[in-house]
């Protein structure tokens, strides 16, 4: 009872107080490797996920994305300072899906909910009452909504394109029931993935062998130097 007890603290101190204390660093600890970027005809958008947050909903989105199922989709709300939300991609999109496609965008995951807070920059499921409805549509919190925390599942974090998500704030708006929607599309021209530690193994090794070369040639030198 008392590790139990001692771990719920550690995981609330993990969720609350860690994202605060690195943000000025630019490090969040809840985040994975993964990043997808989503290319705008207003700029690209990049977001990691927070797979020991919200795994089930982190694996389904990244599925989606894999299979290419964002691509011609758009934003159909831009609400300042609130969200801008990425539609469904089963009438959002332009481009006519395949079955697999199809297959994937249907399923309806469980909600996730956690205590990491909606504020900027946070990536939140959209859903329709029923809490386990969630399915492709989510959210980009353009501000701060406490309102919205333990109600929707929090999956991941813009992590560049801050200045895209300024661009869509000051787009032209209309009103439609509770929704603010832009008066122009705002379309998913495609999207990509990859892996940050991957790309760092990549950087690395390339460091690596440009000094294993250096030192060989300084060997070398050495050698004839001693040894004419």
């Amino acid at each position: 009872m008392k590790k139990s007890f001692l771990n719920q603290i550690f995981l609330t101190f993990v969720l609350c107080f860690l994202p605060t204390m690195f943000a000025e660093s630019g490090h969040d600890p809840l985040l994975g490797s993964a990043r997808v970027v989503f290319q705008t005809n207003y700029g690209d958008i990049e977001f990691g996920f927070y797979p020991s947050i919200a795994p089930e909903t982190v694996e389904h989105i990244y599925k989606l994305v894999r299979l290419g199922c964002y691509n011609t989709n758009h934003f159909f709300r831009v609400d300042k300072g609130f969200v801008a939300q990425v539609a469904d991609v089963t009438s959002g999109r332009t481009a006519p899906m395949n079955e697999e496609q199809k297959e994937e965008a249907v399923k309806t995951i469980k909600g996730e909910f956690s205590d990491v807070k909606h504020v900027r920059g946070i990536l939140s499921m959209g859903r329709y009452s029923d809490p386990n409805s969630a399915q492709s549509s989510f959210s980009m919190l353009l501000g701060d909504a406490p309102h919205l925390d333990h109600e929707y599942a929090i999956f991941g974090k813009v992590t560049k394109g801050d200045e895209t998500l300024k661009k869509l704030e000051e787009l032209p708006t209309r009103r439609e029931g509770i929704f603010v929607m832009p008066t122009e599309r705002i379309t998913i021209l495609s999207t990509y993935y990859y892996d940050t530690e991957m790309e760092n193994c990549v950087r690395d090794k390339s460091v690596l062998k440009r000094r294993l070369t250096a030192s060989a040639v300084e060997i070398e030198r050495q050698r004839m130097k001693c040894f004419p």
